[in-house]
């Protein structure tokens, strides 16, 4: 008779256990689930990919040292003058017409 009280008061301290396991997470759930911590997570979520980017975009303009890639910097502005005077001569023609 003796095992048999311990076996109940073991069967009942693991289901007090699982009481408390189960409590605590619905609790967690609850609070993940929460609008503000929903927003504040996508908040971080966006400044941590904007970093990123801007990161990577910086890593292909400036070396690890510090200094500018000046290649790359050159062939940047040639493109966006080019750009720009593609657009100046196709709107000059546009009007000439």
């Amino acid at each position: 008779m003796v095992d048999g009280k311990s076996n109940t008061a073991r069967i009942e301290a693991d289901i007090a256990a699982a009481r408390t396991r189960l409590a605590s997470n619905i609790e967690g759930l609850i609070t993940q689930s929460h609008p503000k911590v929903i927003v504040a997570r996508s908040v971080e979520d966006a400044k941590q990919f904007v970093a990123d980017e801007v990161g990577g975009v910086k890593a292909q303009f400036v070396n690890p040292d510090g200094s500018l890639k000046t290649a790359r910097a050159l062939a940047l502005a040639a493109a966006l003058i080019g750009g720009v005077a593609f657009l100046v001569v196709v709107r000059s023609l546009a009007r000439g017409n």
